[in-house]
């Protein structure tokens, strides 16, 4: 026995849409597929988006190429909008950048406005540039000092931050670049020696250590690190040698870390920043970290 099909439309109030709907000739199980166009406005609204999204292909950019997006036909580019801003700001700074750099960087401080203006000015060059390595709150990571203590290894006032920006650290591309490194004692003394000297550093920092092992390691020190680190281990900014005597550590202080710093040496690098900042945005920054309350 054959079942006949239900009928499946509402009444919408429209006489011409209240009628049955106009059967295509599909049915299956029982289920018929029905003819019943989509109303007009929706079509209209469909071909209006479709016509604009072409026409905003053509006029902007938006195929993207190899190289590059379709330019489109009026030329609109976001980076150049992006450059005119950028020329309109720098054009209403100019005045306080000029002043910024005429003024000797120990007398910023205490010139409100320019100070007001070098730490905004400051923290955008920061996070830019430095909160890659140096952390977004300058707290720093491993092997990246943190700039929020007053353990400075090339020292932390105002000349001297502004030096190590301008010029980095051990950057091969600037003459002026301050150097340090920490050699590879492995290739020095031998392992037990660096064992011993291990547990002397960790004597100097105030931890858990072998005291039979820190008493011969201290001769070690006195022979192969003391030039550098000074004999109480408190280290020498003229050279950029950290001081080791306190809790304060780059690479971590527990015992394997300070081993392996020992037998295998350190050698980060930053980079010189006076290639890729005016010098206005230079003394931003260093005020601005001078600030941060490490600075000396």
């Amino acid at each position: 026995m054959r079942i006949e099909p239900k009928r499946i439309w509402k009444m919408s109030g429209n006489p011409d849409r209240d009628q049955e709907p106009e059967f295509t000739g599909h049915e299956w199980d029982g289920i018929r597929e029905c003819n019943n166009p989509l109303p007009r406005w929706w079509l209209w609204t469909l071909y209006a988006t479709i016509a604009w999204g072409v026409g905003y292909m053509v006029a902007y950019p938006a195929l993207p190429l190899i190289e590059r997006a379709t330019p489109g036909i009026l030329g609109y580019s976001t980076r150049a909008e992006l450059a005119e801003d950028l020329e309109v700001a720098s054009a209403a700074n100019a005045p306080l950048d000029d002043r910024l750099v005429a003024t000797n960087l120990n007398e910023i401080a205490s010139l409100t406005d320019l100070r007001e203006y070098a730490i905004r000015g400051g923290a955008a060059v920061f996070r830019n540039y430095c909160s890659q390595c140096h952390g977004s709150g300058a707290g720093g990571a491993f092997g990246y000092p943190n700039l929020l203590d007053d353990d400075w290894i090339w020292g932390g006032d105002i000349e001297a931050i502004h030096f190590s920006v301008s010029h980095g650290i051990r950057d091969d591309g600037d003459a002026d670049s301050r150097y340090s490194e920490m050699p590879a004692f492995t290739e020095l003394i031998e392992s037990d020696e660096i064992d011993n000297v291990t547990e002397f550093v960790l004597k100097l920092s105030n931890q858990d250590h072998d005291p039979k092992m820190a008493g011969l390691g201290a001769t070690v020190f006195e022979e192969q690190c003391s030039i550098c680190h000074g004999e109480e281990g408190r280290g020498d900014r003229e050279q950029g040698s950290p001081n080791v005597a306190d809790a304060i550590w780059i690479y971590g202080g527990d015992r394997e870390t300070v081993r392996q710093t020992i037998a295998n040496g350190r050698f980060t690098v930053m980079p010189s920043w006076r290639e890729r900042l005016t010098e206005s945005q230079i003394r931003q920054v260093s005020v601005y970290v001078h600030q941060l309350g490490g600075g000396e």
